[in-house]
């Protein structure tokens, strides 16, 4: 398994492990065109104290997380999705959570605050065991990226 930085020509990659996700396993009613962050990761992550990666494992992505920097010392985590195989004790999703902490601290980042849907109870859990406190939606700073579906916040004082 390795993390490595989102670089161009992984678009598609990042597509297939997200999509089919939100889609097929979770039932949410959502398209690649319908989340604009992903037709320009670099734009929108690969700023300020932000970043994208993705977790491969034999040279096939299963898995992705992102910080997008919401100023003031504080990323949104984003986009973290692990595909079936990369899941358990394959580890995907504590390598690609150990490395964006890694870079946050790097980079100066204070808090990371996340949204996410009800029906990921797994990655309730996981934010949870990993030290993320759940919060209202009224706690959140006024720039984070608010997607439609979140209904769930938590956040990780760093």
């Amino acid at each position: 398994m390795i993390v490595r930085a989102y670089r161009p020509g992984d678009a598609q990659a990042v597509i297939d492990v997200i999509v089919p996700i939100q889609r097929e396993e979770f039932g949410v009613s959502i398209t690649a065109e319908d989340q604009p962050d992903l037709a320009d990761i670099p734009g929108w992550y690969q700023t300020g104290a932000g970043q994208f990666w993705l977790a491969e494992r034999d040279g096939l992505a299963v898995g992705t997380i992102a910080l997008k920097d919401i100023g003031d010392g504080a990323v949104a985590l984003r986009k973290m999705f692990v595909r079936p195989e990369g899941r358990g004790p394959a580890g995907a999703a504590s390598a690609l959570l150990a490395t964006a902490l890694e870079h946050a601290r790097a980079h100066g980042v204070r808090q990371i605050w996340l949204g996410t849907t009800d029906r990921f109870l797994a990655a309730h859990r996981f934010y949870e065991k990993n030290g993320f406190a759940q919060v209202e939606a009224d706690d959140l700073p006024a720039a984070f990226p608010r997607m439609a579906v979140d209904t769930r916040f938590y956040r990780l004082r760093l």
